[in-house]
């Protein structure tokens, strides 16, 4: 996911997260890219942050930040160890408490650990909770586990002794394995998954449909165990593959050709999925995922062929929405199309951050591909993770410090 050298001791827990790449910051911005294509909004928001929460002690090398379907009182927070905590949706909380411990499983070397987690879209009347995380493999150094876990006193903890197994995949590397998790619109559960490690996609797994790696998965986990494979999936006439791979294209593929996906989201008013991709070694990336699509790597690293200068065949290749280069950060970390109300010009954009150098970035949601993105603002956080809120607003999760920040409107 994360591809970053420092050197600070602030961050050394934070390079277990990383695979590649150069340094960040958050001074003045510093010479931008020539842009890919298109031309830039006229206007852009003006937001800043502040951390919230601030009673609370830090988290260890938190992860993801999320509330459940329809419940604004609450924030579950996931720790890279594999707890998740929980806490009261109150600006003085000073406590958090574990709704679901899995340390006792999770191997969280490298870019492992407790990576992604998804509530039942009718959470809790349908007490089910999604999670994903990496396990110590057999003959590879991590197992990518998707499971599903249940809660039995209301939604107020979940219970990690009954685990139901959805997929696994074993990762070859310690970098590169995704893991971010989230119900559609559509009612199904998506799961992205990266190339598996190592410089390039050296094992071409993320233009192999026949494994999941490097792809964006569907699948249907109200129907038959562990799931279905929902119409409309572009291979859903093939047998599902098994411990993520098949003789044929695998039907719980939904897109491929990506190399990390790191955090995506849905617009909560047009379903729009937005995929955060973590580039190699010069571009980071922001794509608009399709079912049936290609999107590239690593024939191309972002719209740019790999390796540099290589004369790639770009035929049947998607176009990332927006792309930026070196000297804007290192490491994309998706966000949301934000629909909340307390910063009124930011409405309709998509908000997305990079882990190294602490900028926010957006570009308007209705976004042709090439559309150069706007740095909203430079911050001191090492951006791991956006949160929304029931009600739409964003909020940003500090990996380095352990912090949650809101973002806001400019005085």
């Amino acid at each position: 996911m994360i591809r970053l050298k420092y050197s600070l001791p602030l961050l050394v827990a934070a390079s277990a997260l990383a695979s590649c790449g150069g340094s960040g910051g958050s001074a003045a911005p510093p010479a931008v890219d020539p842009p890919p294509s298109g031309d830039p909004p006229a206007a852009t928001p003006a937001i800043t942050t502040d951390q919230v929460f601030t009673q609370l002690p830090t988290f260890n090398q938190p992860t993801a930040l999320l509330q459940a379907p329809g419940d604004s009182t609450r924030w579950f927070v996931l720790e890279k160890s594999g707890v998740v905590r929980v806490f009261a949706n109150d600006e003085n909380v000073a406590s958090s408490s574990v709704f679901l411990d899995l340390s006792g499983v999770v191997n969280s070397a490298g870019e492992g650990g407790l990576l992604g987690m998804a509530f039942h879209p009718s959470f809790p009347a349908t007490p089910e909770v999604f999670v994903s995380y990496t396990r110590t493999g057999s003959g590879t150094p991590l197992v990518s586990y998707v499971s599903r876990f249940y809660s039995m006193d209301g939604g107020l903890t979940a219970d990690p002794a009954v685990e139901d197994i959805i997929l696994t995949l074993a990762q070859e590397q310690t970098n590169h394995n995704g893991g971010d998790v989230h119900f559609g619109p559509d009612g199904y559960l998506y799961v992205g998954f990266g190339d598996s490690g190592g410089g390039g996609d050296p094992r071409d797994y993320a233009q192999n449909t026949s494994i999941l790696h490097g792809s964006m998965v569907r699948v249907d986990v109200d129907g038959n165990t562990p799931y279905e494979i929902p119409a409309g999936n572009p291979f859903e006439g093939s047998a599902m593959c098994v411990l993520g791979v098949g003789a044929a294209p695998c039907p719980e593929i939904y897109a491929w050709g990506l190399r990390n996906p790191w955090r995506f989201s849905f617009d909560s008013a047009t379903g729009k999925l937005w995929v955060g991709d973590v580039g190699q070694g010069a571009w980071e990336e922001i794509d608009v995922v399709e079912a049936g699509l290609n999107y590239g790597w690593n024939i191309r690293e972002g719209a740019h062929c790999y390796p540099p200068g290589s004369g790639c065949d770009e035929t049947g290749l998607t176009d990332p929405i927006t792309e930026y280069g070196r000297s804007l950060g290192v490491s994309v970390t998706g966000g949301y199309v934000y629909r909340g109300s307390a910063v009124p010009d930011l409405v309709g954009w998509y908000v997305f951050g990079d882990f190294g150098s602490g900028r926010i970035f957006a570009i308007p949601e209705d976004s042709v591909a090439g559309t150069v993105a706007q740095v909203l603002l430079d911050t001191n956080i090492s951006i791991v993770a956006f949160g929304e809120a029931v009600g739409g607003e964003l909020y940003l999760v500090d990996f380095g410090v352990g912090t949650i920040h809101e973002v806001q409107a400019a005085p």
